[in-house]
């Protein structure tokens, strides 16, 4: 056990196991078979601190100390904290304590964040957020409540068809506050994802304030993991706009793509080069990456390094590259492109990256060195599917 609570029979059990128990449609009491008329769980503190103390005692055979356990929020009190932060009659510090409360209760766990979203959490977040007639500190925190909490596509619609509300998060990915663009950005990429409507995607990514914003957010030597991670989201969800991805272009993203590549953990690492390729598949994108020095041989060195995604990802952006530039080629047969390819199309590999490396190979044939050429034959099929 490591948060024991009470049942109303009496019975203690492990407050995960008996709610997981309940959860499946149980209405009695394990042991007593006893039914369970209120489902309350009062916390066992006399258990939990024996629990505690035999830990401790333990501690020379490996036995680490369990947490104190942060108690579930009450619904009474989500309900007050949720009147007292909407109610425009409060003072502001009033309805800021009670965001904040929200905010704390939301961070500290799961069961916490569903009984929170059940009380139409979202509707009175995004009133709070993008209402005129309040201040901005409440704005920013009920910003940073509501990115922890799925949007419907509702929501989404509700936001990104309102050119004002739009206009008020991209001002704030230029916030003093690097928390308040990262939330800022968080947010924009929940609207993108959740708003089926291409017209409203593209009335979102139409804007070059909000690439710059998203961009500087990645370049900003103080982002966090989490804010780097915001970020890529964040792009890589503007991108697949296809009308505006010259737009990232003109703001910086290659550069700081290709710069905080290595920054990136793997399922990071996988949207940015996801982002790459998309991005080579428009003239501009080509060419910015093409100018960086270090753009092909990160993308060669990221060949069988992170992923089968990450890998299918930067074999397309190499195609891309090495088809519009024969300066890439150079640079890609130099940076040992022609073993890894051959690695590649011998590996348990997606079928889309093996068509993407023999295609590869035979556009970069006439420039692998002469000993490599003869045996090259078997690994490059006579005719390729186009990816």
């Amino acid at each position: 056990m490591r948060d024991p609570v009470t049942v109303g029979t009496g019975q203690t059990y492990d407050r995960s196991s008996i709610e997981s128990w309940v959860a499946t449609g149980n209405t009695t009491c394990p042991v007593t078979r006893a039914l369970l008329t209120d489902f309350t769980l009062i916390p066992n503190h006399t258990l939990r601190r024996l629990i505690q103390d035999w830990c401790v005692a333990n501690r020379a055979f490996g036995v680490e100390r369990i947490p104190t356990p942060k108690q579930p929020a009450e619904p009474s009190l989500v309900r007050s904290l949720l009147c007292q932060a909407a109610s425009e009659s409060n003072p502001t510090h009033s309805r800021l304590s009670a965001l904040r409360r929200l905010r704390g209760l939301a961070r500290d766990s799961d069961k916490n964040r569903s009984l929170i979203s059940s009380h139409n959490v979202r509707e009175i977040l995004v009133n709070l957020v993008f209402s005129n007639s309040q201040s901005l500190e409440l704005s920013h925190e009920s910003i940073a409540i509501l990115v922890m909490f799925p949007l419907t596509e509702f929501d989404c619609v509700a936001i990104a068809s309102d050119p004002e509300r739009i206009s008020c998060l991209a001002n704030l990915l230029f916030h003093s506050s690097i928390e308040v663009r990262v939330n800022s950005a968080a947010l924009i990429e929940n609207v993108i994802a959740g708003t089926r409507s291409s017209d409203l995607r593209l009335q979102i990514s139409n804007r070059e304030i909000i690439f710059e914003g998203v961009i500087d957010i990645l370049k900003n030597p103080l982002s966090s993991p989490q804010a780097l991670k915001i970020g890529i989201k964040g792009l890589f969800a503007l991108c697949l706009v296809k009308q505006t991805r010259h737009k990232a272009v003109s703001a910086g993203a290659a550069e700081t793509l290709i710069d905080r590549l290595a920054d990136l953990d793997k399922c990071d690492a996988e949207r940015a080069l996801a982002t790459i390729e998309l991005l080579c598949r428009i003239q501009g994108g080509c060419a910015a990456f093409v100018a960086h020095a270090l753009t092909v041989p990160l993308l060669v060195k990221t060949i069988l390094k992170i992923s089968d995604r990450a890998t299918e990802y930067a074999a397309g952006a190499l195609l891309a590259l090495c088809s519009a530039s024969e300066q890439s080629q150079k640079e890609a047969v130099c940076a040992g492109i022609l073993t890894q390819l051959l690695l590649l199309v011998q590996s348990d590999c997606t079928d889309r990256a093996k068509r993407k490396a023999q295609m590869l190979l035979k556009l970069l044939r006439d420039s692998w060195p002469e000993d490599s050429v003869g045996n090259s034959d078997d690994f490059v099929c006579s005719e390729v599917v186009p990816f």
